[in-house]
C-alpha cells in the first residue's frame, strides 16, 4: 500500500501520527522555495504540528527550482511524507512516526512558473521560506520578466512585483520573507541583492519603498539534522513496521531550532510559532548562532581529528566509548562553554550543551567524522580561535582538552598513515612536515598568522601544551593518550 491521501483511512499502525481530513481544505499561506529534507524536517514540521492544534491553519506551496530530484512523489502521495523522528531527549528514547500534510503540492519553476506567479495575488499568502543553498543567495544578472527568471533572488523578486501589482500596494500584502540558507545574516544578505536587482531592472520606486516598508526579510538560523532517506535495510523495516510504502521518508532527529529575527508583527504572521518552543522568534538571534557555533560545530572541529586517528568512523561510535565521550564532554562544558565569545549566563551555554552531547549520542545518526574534516583549517580559525583568545582573556594557563585537539589536527593534516585531507592548506602542510620534525611543525603552525590571525604562541603554555600532547600522539598513540588525559571524573 503506498501512502496518499486515499490510502490514510487504511493505516492501522500504533504510533502513526495521521493528519485529519479538513487539513487538506485548508488554504495556501506559505510559498517555499526548495523540497529538501530540511526543509521538511523543520519550518514544514512545525507548521504541520501547528495546524494539527489549530495555531495556523495554512498550508505550503512548494517551488521545485531544480531539474534533480523526483516530483512526481509529491504526486504520487499527495504531498504526504513520513518523518521519523528518532533519538534521545533528557535522556530518554524518543521514537514518532508522523505523516506531514503541511504541503499542498509542488511546483516546477521551469514548467509552471505562470502558475506560480498567480499565487501572488492570493490574499491569504503571506509567508515566503527558502532553502536553496548558500550558492541559491547571490547575485547575479537576471531579468525577472524570464520565465522563469534563472536566480533564486530573481525568482523572488518577480513573485514580490507580482504580489505589488496584484494588491496595489497595499501594507496587508506585504509577506515575510525568511531564507534559511546556512549563512550568516541571510535575510539581510538576501534583502540587499532583491534591492539591487530591482534598481538593476529600473523597477518602480514605489514597489521599492512598498518592499522595503511592508516587505520582511528575516534573518534566521536553522539547527537539526534530517539525514534524509534510511538505508535500504533500514528503510524496508520501516516501511514494514508502518504498514504502508513512502517515496518521500525521511528520518529526523528530536533536536530542532528555527531562531528568527523578528518582533511582534512577524510573530503574528508566523502564528505556527506558537505550536513548538523550538521556534524562537526574537529581535536579536545572535546568541543562538553563538551556542551552536561553538558548542556543537566547535566541539565536534576540536575531536573529528582525534576522533578520526583514534579509529572511530562516526560520532556516536566515538560517543560510546568512555574516554572519547569524557573529552568530548569536558571540552564542551568545561573549556569552550566558559568562554564563548558572547556574554551569556553560563548556565545557559551548559544546558545547550547537554542537548548537543545527547545528539552526539543519537543511534540513528552515522554522522561521519572525515566528513567533518572537511576545510579543517579555516573551521578551527572561525569557530575554535575566538574561543581559545576568550579563555586566555580570563585565564594564564592553557585549555588542555583544546591543546590535545590543535595536536591531533596538526598529526591528521600529516595523513601518516595516508588518509584524505579535503582541505586548502593540505599542501602547506604536507610541505612542513616533508621539512620539520613534529616539535617545529607545531610552533611554526601556531605562529603563523595567516593561518589563524594571531601568534598563538604568544598564547602563555599553549605552544608547550600543543607539543606535548602531539608528541604523546606520536609516541604513544591516541587511546594511550586519551585514557590519560582523561582519567578523572567526568563533569557529568
Amino acid at each position: 500500500m503506498n501512502l496518499s491521501r486515499e490510502n490514510l483511512k487504511n493505516i492501522a499502525a500504533k504510533g502513526v501520527i495521521k493528519p485529519a481530513e479538513a487539513v487538506f481544505s485548508l488554504p495556501e499561506k506559505v510559498l517555499q522555495f526548495g523540497t529538501g529534507v530540511l526543509l521538511r524536517g523543520l519550518p514544514d514540521y512545525f507548521i504541520d504540528k501547528a495546524n494539527r492544534q489549530g495555531l495556523f491553519n495554512g498550508r505550503v506551496v512548494v517551488v521545485k527550482s531544480t531539474d534533480g530530484g523526483d516530483a512526481g512523489a509529491f504526486d504520487r502521495q499527495d504531498s504526504l511524507y513520513t518523518l521519523c523522528v528518532r533519538g534521545i531527549e533528557e535522556g530518554k528514547k524518543i521514537e514518532e512516526n508522523i505523516i506531514c500534510s503541511a504541503i499542498s503540492r509542488v511546483l516546477s519553476a521551469r514548467d509552471q512558473w505562470q502558475e506560480i506567479l498567480r499565487l501572488a495575488h492570493n490574499p491569504e499568502m503571506q509567508i515566503i521560506i527558502s532553502n536553496t543553498t548558500e550558492v541559491g543567495i547571490q547575485l547575479v544578472e537576471d531579468d525577472i520578466r524570464r520565465n522563469p527568471p534563472a536566480s533564486f533572488p530573481g525568482k523572488l523578486l518577480a513573485f514580490l512585483y507580482e504580489r505589488w501589482k496584484a494588491f496595489g500596494g497595499t501594507p496587508e500584502s506585504g509577506m515575510v520573507i525568511v531564507p534559511t540558507e546556512l549563512i550568516v545574516d541571510n535575510g539581510k544578505k538576501l534583502a540587499s541583492i532583491v534591492k539591487e536587482l530591482a534598481q538593476m531592472g529600473q523597477l518602480e520606486a514605489s514597489f521599492l519603498v512598498w518592499m522595503e516598508q511592508h516587505c520582511r526579510f528575516c534573518s534566521s538560523l536553522v539547527d537539526r539534522i534530517v539525514p534524509g532517506k534510511p538505508d535500504a535495510g533500514n528503510l524496508q523495516q520501516l516501511q514494514h513496521d508502518l504498514g504502508y510504502t513512502d517515496g518521500l521518508l525521511a528520518i529526523s532527529e528530536v533536536y530542532r531550532l528555527w531562531a528568527i529575527e523578528g518582533d511582534e508583527k512577524v510573530r503574528q504572521t508566523l502564528s505556527f510559532a506558537a505550536a513548538d518552543t523550538g521556534v524562537v522568534i526574537e529581535p536579536d538571534i545572535e546568541v543562538y548562532r553563538e551556542l551552536k557555533l561553538r558548542l556543537l560545530n566547535g566541539t565536534h572541529t576540536l575531536s573529528c581529528g582525534l576522533a578520526f586517528l583514534a579509529g572511530f568512523d562516526t560520532v556516536k561510535n566515538a560517543m560510546d566509548n568512555p574516554a572519547f565521550s569524557a573529552f568530548v564532554t569536558d571540552l564542551m562544558l568545561k573549556e569552550i562553554a566558559p568562554a564563548i565569545p558572547y556574554e551569556l549566563p553560563l548556565q545557559e551555554a551548559r544546558d545547550f550543551g547537554l542537548r548537543v552531547l545527547d545528539r552526539f549520542r543519537n543511534p540513528h545518526l552515522q554522522h561521519q567524522w572525515l566528513s567533518i574534516t572537511m576545510q579543517y583549517t579555516s573551521k578551527l580559525k572561525s569557530r575554535v580561535i575566538p574561543v581559545l583568545l576568550r579563555h586566555y582573556e580570563r585565564h594564564s594557563f592553557p585549555p588542555s582538552h583544546l591543546a590535545l585537539g590543535f595536536a591531533a589536527y596538526l598529526l591528521f593534516m600529516r595523513a601518516q598513515p595516508p588518509h584524505p585531507v579535503n582541505d586548502d592548506k593540505a599542501g602547506h602542510f604536507a610541505e612542513l612536515w616533508q621539512k620539520y620534525p613534529a616539535p617545529e611543525v607545531a610552533t611554526l603552525a601556531l605562529r603563523d598568522k595567516t593561518l589563524w590571525g594571531a601568534d598563538l604562541t604568544q598564547l602563555t603554555g599553549f605552544e608547550g601544551a600543543v607539543r606535548l600532547y602531539l608528541d604523546d600522539l606520536i609516541a604513544k598513540g591516541p587511546t594511550a593518550t586519551l585514557a590519560q588525559l582523561t582519567t578523572r571524573k567526568s563533569v557529568l
